[in-house]
């Protein structure tokens, strides 16, 4: 946000002159609205440049879907040391890794129970099986959904919380539709 006189900016608490006159110091507090538009000082607020970091890498540059080989000024692939092509991993692969990582989150409070079964085969308890088969349902849902994504409106819908007429929530963002761990 600044002060702008044809195109410089202005200091406020700074004197400035527009080539004929000096102006006070205290030019900003001091003049009315009418005075600051009749020496053709103006107000310009600064650019928008928020962004969500989900989505885009920058205002307006939206971050790909899918996997893109990185490729150097000449548009030869770039290789890793191990000779390797260099991917930049796209949204889909990022948050279904991301899924991945929150599906065995939740999962690893009860796999000793797992565990247990293996070993002294004394049984688990059906809410437990029931969660567990519950979030592996989930985090096949959630995967699809992801992978489904034609563009990239359809990929910010999924992190979009249903609401009610009175905007009260009413689930879970897609992204999110985990069930209540038990």
């Amino acid at each position: 946000m600044a002060w702008l006189y044809n195109g410089r900016t202005l200091k406020v608490g700074k004197s400035w002159s527009d080539g004929n006159y000096k102006h006070p110091y205290n030019w900003a507090s001091a003049w009315s609205d009418e005075d600051k538009e009749q020496w053709g000082v103006t107000w310009q607020d600064d650019p928008d440049t928020s962004y969500d970091s989900r989505f885009y890498w920058a205002k307006d540059v939206p971050r790909s879907l899918t996997d893109i080989n990185a490729v150097d000024e000449g548009g030869d692939a770039v290789l890793d040391e191990d000779g390797n092509q260099v991917v930049t991993l796209g949204l889909k692969s990022i948050w279904v890794a991301q899924t991945k990582t929150t599906a065995n989150s939740k999962l690893a409070s009860s796999d000793w129970y797992v565990t247990r079964k293996a070993e002294t085969d004394e049984a688990i308890p059906s809410t437990i099986t029931t969660y567990r088969t519950a979030v592996r349902t989930a985090t096949g849902t959630i995967e699809t959904a992801i992978n489904n994504c034609a563009d990239l409106d359809a990929f910010k819908a999924l992190f979009v919380v249903p609401m009610d007429s009175d905007d009260n929530p009413t689930g879970n963002a897609p992204i999110y539709d985990f069930p209540d761990e038990v």
